[in-house]
């Protein structure tokens, strides 16, 4: 009877220490957020598509931070994500390109706490390399022959555009109306059109293919990207750490370098 109560404590030592280690606090990796538990599990993030590169990095570099996480990313227009969202597809945090799409989800009640804006975005034209149409600004997005395509003015990249041609007093018929910004700049990648309105960031990460020119008018356009948990996040404690290592230097370095502006 004394060995079996003593393989008893032993155990039952054994599960409290399991118990102790797994609700340790902090994530353990220099220059990451500090939270309280470690978050384990499947994050499912939906965000803009202009967050492509920069969240694909950052989900990496948190799943190294946070041993035990995953992060799945969803990357769409920001409208069409807040209505995936609305409609009660499974996500846990929601990045979009505009403060306008964050408020038809936090209006329908699905966020949890107010949204957090994190960087900020501005258009440039994209230009096939070498610019060979010698696009030097709006007007001459305008001229007849010149293929433009832009994002349709309900997606964020759309509604900047929009803003940025009546800045400029610059009237135009695109050839396409693209649903998010990746898929106008492609059409520029392909050389489907001769010119695209898009982010800075775009044109960044697709250098080797396209060229980009700066306008006055974009800075009448500037896009601030908010972040938020969602309400019915299946992760909730996963996806508040995930936040906040996105609002962390470490996150925000890897936005820098994408070409993101601070808030």
């Amino acid at each position: 009877m004394k060995k079996g109560r003593a393989r008893t404590a032993l155990a039952a030592l054994a599960v409290a220490s399991l118990a102790a280690t797994s609700a340790g606090v902090g994530c353990g990796s220099e220059g990451g957020p500090q939270t309280t538990g470690i978050p384990a599990g499947a994050v499912t993030v939906f965000a803009a598509s202009s967050l492509t590169e920069s969240f694909t990095q950052i989900g990496k570099d948190f799943e190294a931070a946070n041993p035990g996480t995953h992060v799945t990313f969803n990357f769409a227009g920001s409208s069409a994500l807040a209505q995936q969202i609305n409609q009660g597809a499974p996500a846990d945090v929601f990045a979009s390109a505009s403060p306008a799409t964050m408020k038809q989800v936090t209006d329908a009640g699905n966020g949890d706490g107010d949204a957090v804006t994190f960087v900020r975005n501005q258009l440039v034209i994209a230009v096939p390399k070498g610019n060979p149409d010698r696009v030097a600004g709006l007007t001459d997005l305008a001229k007849s022959g010149v293929k433009v395509a832009l994002c349709a003015e309900q997606v964020p990249c759309g509604a900047a555009a929009k803003k940025a041609l009546d800045a400029g007093g610059v009237a135009l018929t695109p050839v396409t109306l693209e649903q998010d910004v990746r898929a106008a700049l492609s059409k520029v990648k392909l050389g489907e059109v001769d010119a695209a309105l898009v982010y800075r960031t775009d044109v960044r990460s697709a250098a080797a293919d396209v060229d980009g020119v700066e306008f006055p008018e974009s800075a009448q356009a500037i896009n601030d990207y908010p972040v938020i948990v969602l309400k019915e996040a299946p992760n909730m404690a996963a996806a508040r750490a995930f936040v906040t290592y996105v609002l962390s230097d470490k996150g925000r370095s890897v936005l820098t370098e994408a070409g993101f502006q601070a808030p």
